[in-house]
């Protein structure tokens, strides 16, 4: 926890530390606008949330239990299935350690979100978040039980795992934080060329 709280740290200067302007008057504070990126990461998590709740809650309602219906053919269809593991069905004995871990992540989020100064890396945080809370929220309330529930799926590419809208989330987030690493921009809003 130390160690992502020190790569996302703030800026050295926000403005706040400068007392004296050159001519020895003193300097308007800036205030730093590290509260936009807090509330665009929670605007982005809050509807990328929104969006797999509404999606699983049709899901369930309108295709579990039914055949599933084509939507590209054969390349793309649209079927529900109840996944306890993680990635490919895999783990499915590990449930709650998947539900442990979605916690931290929505934990470490949010502690390091009071020192974002980015707005790419606020939208790539709130993608996780937003897709990790999706996700934990069907393994907390969805049978067999509370920290073992089975994520609801239903995209289904062909040849491919089947998946939902918090995954998409959640991968979508990672590529991101990905592309900003690779060009040097960190979370507190600094570029550095490596």
């Amino acid at each position: 926890m130390a160690e992502a709280e020190r790569i996302i740290g703030t800026p050295d200067s926000a403005g706040a530390d400068e007392s004296a302007a050159s001519d020895g008057t003193e300097a308007p504070v800036e205030r730093p606008r590290g509260r936009r990126r807090i509330l665009a990461l929670f605007v982005v998590a809050l509807l990328a949330y929104l969006l797999d709740l509404g999606s699983k809650i049709l899901v369930v309602e309108k295709l579990e239990g039914r055949e599933p219906i084509r939507v590209i053919g054969d390349l793309l269809r649209f079927d529900a299935i109840r996944n306890p593991g993680a990635a490919f069905g895999m783990g499915e004995a590990f449930t709650i350690i998947f539900t442990c871990i979605a916690a931290a992540v929505i934990v470490v989020i949010i502690r390091l979100a009071r020192k974002l100064y980015s707005l790419p890396w606020a939208i790539a945080l709130g993608l996780l978040l937003g897709g990790a809370l999706g996700n934990l929220t069907d393994r907390i309330f969805r049978s067999p039980g509370v920290f073992e529930g089975a994520v609801v799926d239903f995209i289904a590419p062909a040849h491919f795992a089947v998946f939902n809208l918090a995954d998409s989330a959640i991968v979508c987030g990672g590529i991101l934080i990905v592309i900003l690493s690779f060009r040097g921009l960190d979370p507190d809003g600094t570029v550095h060329k490596d």
